[in-house]
């Protein structure tokens, strides 16, 4: 995975206040968004359309599909840390299969879900549990980049075709796995346009890098760093879960820089955000799609407030069906980061069993002539399962909503 935010703070004494007093973590309570914004006061407006192919597949098909004992898994996070950009996944190929179902009633696709936390170490169970399936044809995951890395082998020696909607380190696609398929842009696209957001877009003259020790966030990091050129002026490294800031917090602040990029997700963005701003920092903050989430806004509270991030991801909330349908399998909740993303490919997968493709042989080799559009984009893989001509889109906070930027 896969993101990045930004933000205008207010003076230290207020800030500090806010921080000593617990302010900073309600979210219900936001600075007035004439006040956020990115380096020299830049307030990039929301979009309230987003294009979309014309003529997408869909989940349904054309409701003749015949088909039995046959299930699609998802393997990711659904706890953990940074369990809600899996939820949002998860949900996502719960409303296709949903769709398709009740649009098919002689092949009812199973849908089997396990879960890793997210995390590169305990990964490795669950594929194997799901890859030994014999059912399972295919599967939507992993979300990260590390457990994707960790796993990739385990879906090469069974066959088993997967294709994920968020994981963006480039070298995944690099193993010579055939079974791999990546589903949005990788960091080599993400990188690049989170350094033009923050110099064209925000008009940030000096930018300050600082990376998770995440095969995501070193990956994105060293991409952005690339792109940015001499315009860094300072940059830093944190780990996983780390919580006290304030020695990088120093470094930027003595660094004086227009915007800081975070390169990692939102469980560490939150705490670091609120530390900065603390501080007195005036900037924009900027993070990916890793930190492009409602809970960076619930855990970091005032300090998400005028937050930029970037997303190799569309805004599925603006297509109307699709946030209807959306909203009745997550129990209320809109699309998040990543939910049309899932939703696509699984798609993908369903529209291959309904052609015929049931067995895990047959659907691989569906997956890797494809070249149709989705709700979201162009799904065409070259040799090496990446997409052509992928888009990154930008977000911001504001009164404690993300909002749509619209294509960097």
């Amino acid at each position: 995975m896969n993101a990045k935010l930004t933000y205008r703070v207010a003076g230290l004494g207020a800030a500090a206040a806010l921080a000593l007093t617990g302010c900073a973590n309600d979210s219900s309570k936001t600075s007035n968004s004439s006040e956020s914004g990115g380096a020299s006061g830049v307030n990039l407006p929301a979009v309230q359309t987003v294009d979309t192919p014309k003529s997408p597949v869909m989940p349904k098909g054309d409701g003749k599909a015949k088909c039995s004992n046959v299930t699609i898994g998802y393997v990711g996070a659904v706890t953990g840390d940074n369990a809600q950009l899996g939820v949002n996944i998860y949900n996502g190929i719960q409303t296709a299969i949903n769709e398709h179902n009740q649009a098919n009633k002689d092949c009812q696709v199973k849908f089997e879900k396990l879960d890793t936390e997210g995390s590169p170490d305990k990964a490795p169970g669950p594929v194997t549990t799901m890859a030994n399936k014999s059912q399972v044809v295919g599967v939507v995951g992993l979300p990260f980049s590390g457990e994707s890395n960790a796993t990739g082998n385990i879906f090469e020696s069974k066959g088993l075709v997967h294709i994920t909607p968020a994981a963006t380190l480039p070298e995944l696609t690099t193993k010579g796995w055939k079974t791999f398929f990546r589903g949005l842009g990788n960091d080599s696209v993400q990188g690049p346009a989170a350094a033009k957001l923050m110099t064209e877009k925000l008009k940030a003259e000096k930018v300050f890098v600082v990376q998770d020790d995440s095969p995501y966030g070193v990956g994105l990091g060293g991409e952005t760093t690339k792109a940015l050129g001499d315009k860094q002026v300072g940059s830093d490294k944190v780990t996983t879960k780390q919580k006290d800031f304030s020695a990088t917090v120093t470094k930027i602040m003595n660094a004086k820089p227009d915007a800081v990029f975070y390169a990692g997700y939102y469980a560490e963005a939150s705490p670091f955000a609120q530390q900065l701003r603390a501080k007195g920092f005036k900037g924009s903050f900027v993070g990916p799609d890793g930190v492009k989430d409602n809970e960076f806004i619930k855990q970091a509270g005032l300090a998400s407030d005028g937050a930029y991030f970037t997303c190799p991801c569309i805004p599925g909330e603006l297509i109307k069906d699709f946030n209807d349908a959306y909203k009745k399998t997550a129990n209320n909740a809109a699309p998040g980061t990543y939910s049309i993303e899932g939703y696509d490919a699984a798609t993908v997968l369903l529209a291959g069993i309904d052609a015929g493709k049931t067995d895990r042989k047959s659907l691989l080799e569906w997956v890797k002539t494809y070249d149709k559009d989705g709700l979201s984009k162009h799904y065409k893989w070259d040799d090496k399962g990446e997409l052509a001509k992928p888009d990154v889109y930008g977000y911001k906070v504001e009164g404690g909503k993300i909002l749509p930027i619209g294509k960097i």
